[in-house]
């Protein structure tokens, strides 16, 4: 797929959320599209290259707005900055490694959201579960195992 018809889908997804199309809002949009599991900052980062005269708080309206639009998802690893994805819509979880912080997604074992019920639900109507699985990524492994 090239750049210009990136930016026509870009500019749709926008749009079919009934979000006006701004330069900030594809440039972040762009860089999580590309690079899930980003924080504000590298978010930031990588949208300052191309729009220098962006600020942080900025960045953290855009992505504010994305995430209520459903456009973009928040998740919040314990011990860690927030962390924005363009995955969404979808069933999925995420594996995060203890030592060097990596996420990865990872599908629902069992397909349908949400996966998990409660032991006892106390009255509520249930309708997402978030899963966060703590290990070590295998590189890290190889790290620890050495002598």
């Amino acid at each position: 797929m090239d750049k210009d018809q990136q930016q026509e889908i870009l500019e749709g997804r926008l749009r079919s959320a009934q979000l006006k199309v701004t330069a900030p809002r594809l440039a972040v949009l762009g860089v999580l599209s590309s690079n899930g599991h980003q924080d504000a900052e590298r978010v930031f980062f990588a949208v300052a290259t191309s729009l220098p005269k962006t600020s942080l708080q900025a960045v953290y309206g855009v992505l504010a707005a994305l995430v209520a639009a459903g456009l973009v998802r928040k998740i919040e690893p314990a011990g860690s900055s927030a962390l924005y994805e363009a995955r969404v819509g979808d069933n999925h979880h995420h594996l995060v490694c203890l030592n060097c912080k990596r996420v990865e997604d990872v599908d629902c074992v069992i397909g349908e959201s949400p996966c998990l019920t409660p032991s006892n639900m106390l009255g509520f109507a249930i309708q997402r579960a978030e899963i966060t699985f703590w290990g070590l990524c295998s590189q890290c492994q190889l790290v620890t195992a050495a002598p």
